[in-house]
């Protein structure tokens, strides 16, 4: 499972919260959604400075940040659309329960190198409501990371719906390991393992 660590570590933006919507925190209301460029910028920027608090303030910061800025339904749907046919509407329903807590749990205190990190948006690419916006992502004496996030735009502002990584795109990697991990040990055994995490 080392591809979401990877991701949301080098993007500095923590963990995605497939939570239900809950209450905005203050840091959540300083992104910008004027344009998929300032999104991406005031996001990332925002996940930097949570990283410098209190750790268990900054998880519920990026809860409040995540939940409201990420396309968290799609992006789940998306990691287990193989078995979405296969499985029952409890079994979907425990997979979606289990995932913030599993995300956070297990990648959160990892984060805490990028508290120092920058970030510059180096080009947009539009595509009508989406865009994909490159970015480069820096920490003192480190070789920049590029990444590339897509973006869309929803009636209520821009929602991140991927991440791709030095290379490595969440979408597919990610699905990728939770299809191993199924085929090994089953659906129920995942969202287990997922629990234990959390």
């Amino acid at each position: 499972m080392r591809s979401v660590q990877t991701i949301f570590a080098a993007a500095g933006i923590a963990v995605a919260s497939f939570a239900a919507p809950i209450a905005v925190a203050p840091a959540a209301a300083a992104v910008s959604n004027q344009d998929p460029g300032r999104f991406v910028q005031s996001l990332a920027t925002t996940g930097f400075g949570a990283l410098k608090g209190d750790r268990a303030a900054a998880r519920g910061k990026f809860r409040s940040l995540l939940a409201q800025h990420f396309a968290v339904d799609a992006i789940g749907d998306r990691l287990i659309r193989r078995w979405r046919p296969q499985i029952s509407q409890a079994q979907y329903a425990q997979y979606k329960a289990a995932f913030p807590n599993f995300i956070i749990g297990t990648y959160a205190d990892r984060l805490y190198d990028y508290a120092d990190a920058s970030i510059k948006v180096v080009r947009v690419q539009n595509q009508g409501a989406n865009a994909a916006v490159l970015t480069q992502v820096t920490r003192p004496g480190a070789r920049p990371v590029n990444a590339i996030w897509s973006v869309t735009k929803t009636p209520s502002g821009y929602k991140v719906t991927n991440l791709t990584v030095a290379g490595v795109n969440l979408a597919v990697t990610q699905s990728a390991d939770f299809n191993s991990y199924v085929q090994k040990n089953g659906f129920d055994a995942l969202v287990k393992f997922m629990k234990s995490r959390g």
